[in-house]
C-alpha cells in the first residue's frame, strides 16, 4: 500500500515541474509559430520593392542607387550587410546601413537627407530606405558577420556601444542588458537572447530586419533600436544617431561569425 507521504511527495514534484514544462511548451510554441510563417515571410514583398527601387532612377535628378558605394565599391550589394556599421573615409562617419543609404540618396538622387532622417519610420522615404536595406540584407543571408576594427572609428564606437548597452536610465532604471544581458529572461512568451556574446547575438543582431507579424510592418534594425530606448523611457535617441550606430557597432562585432538570417520574421 503506498504511504500518503509518498502520493504527497510525487504531488509536489509534479507541480514544481509544471512551470519548467510550461516554458517549454511556451517556447516551442513560438518556434513552431515562426516555422509556418516562415515560407510565406512578408518580407519577400519588401525585398522586392527595395530591388526595384536600388535600380529605377529617382529623386531630383532621377539616378538610380546603383552606383552607391556600400563599403565593398560602387554596386557592389553581396557581403555589405554583414560588415556593418564600418567607417567611410568620403563622409569621415561610422554609419550603418541605413544612413549611408540616406547619404547615397542624397549625394547621387539628390534627395535632402536631413528630411528623410526627421520622416517617421514606415512613411514616405524612410518607408524606401527600409525597403531597400530589407533587400540588401537579403543578399546576404547565410554569411558570417565579420565587422571591422581597424579604424579608430571602429574602435571607438564599439567601446561606446557597450558602455550605452549596459547604462542604466530612464524612469525605470532600465538598460539594454536588463532584458539581453542574463540567461533565462523572456518576455510575452519568448526567450530574450543575450546580445553580449554568440550565439545570442546571432539570433538576435543577426535577424534584423525582421518583419513584425503583431502590427504588419516592417523593422529596420534602427527601428528595433529606437523602440527598445521608447520602451526603457528614454529620451528618443531618432534615426541614425551616433548611440544607434555605435549600438549596432557593439552589438555587430560580438556576432563575428554568426550567419545573417535576415530578413526574418517576428511576432
Amino acid at each position: 500500500m503506498i504511504k500518503t507521504s509518498t502520493l504527497a511527495f510525487a504531488a509536489a514534484l509534479t507541480m514544481s515541474a509544471m512551470p519548467v514544462l510550461a516554458q517549454k511548451s511556451a517556447s516551442q510554441g513560438i518556434d513552431e509559430y515562426r516555422a509556418m510563417l516562415q515560407d510565406g515571410n512578408p518580407a519577400d514583398l519588401f525585398e522586392a520593392k527595395g530591388e526595384d527601387l536600388w535600380k529605377k532612377p529617382r529623386g531630383p535628378k532621377n539616378v538610380s542607387l546603383e552606383k552607391c558605394d556600400l563599403g565593398k565599391g560602387p554596386g557592389v550589394v553581396k557581403g555589405v550587410f554583414v560588415e556593418l556599421p564600418r567607417y567611410f573615409a568620403d563622409t569621415q562617419r561610422m554609419q550603418d546601413l541605413e544612413s549611408r543609404l540616406v547619404t547615397c540618396m542624397e549625394s547621387l538622387q539628390g534627395f535632402n537627407a536631413a528630411e528623410i532622417s526627421k520622416t517617421p519610420f514606415g512613411r514616405g522615404e524612410m518607408a524606401n530606405v527600409t525597403a531597400v536595406a530589407t533587400w540588401i540584407a537579403a543578399e546576404s543571408k547565410g554569411l558570417k558577420f565579420n565587422l571591422s576594427q581597424s579604424h579608430q572609428q571602429e574602435k571607438t564606437f564599439y567601446e561606446v556601444g557597450k558602455r550605452l548597452f549596459f547604462q542604466r536610465g530612464g524612469s525605470h532604471d532600465f538598460s539594454c542588458a536588463s532584458c539581453h544581458g542574463e540567461e533565462g529572461k523572456r518576455i510575452r512568451l519568448q526567450d530574450l537572447p543575450i546580445l553580449t556574446k554568440n550565439p545570442g547575438d546571432g539570433v538576435g543582431f543577426a535577424a534584423w530586419p525582421a518583419y513584425r507579424v503583431s502590427n504588419g510592418q516592417m523593422w529596420s534594425m534602427q527601428l528595433r533600436l529606437n523602440d527598445c530606448y521608447r520602451q526603457q523611457r528614454f529620451p528618443y535617441p531618432g534615426f541614425a544617431s551616433d548611440a544607434t550606430v555605435a549600438l549596432s557597432t557593439y552589438l555587430g562585432v560580438n556576432a563575428k561569425g554568426a550567419a545573417s538570417i535576415a530578413p526574418a520574421i517576428k511576432r
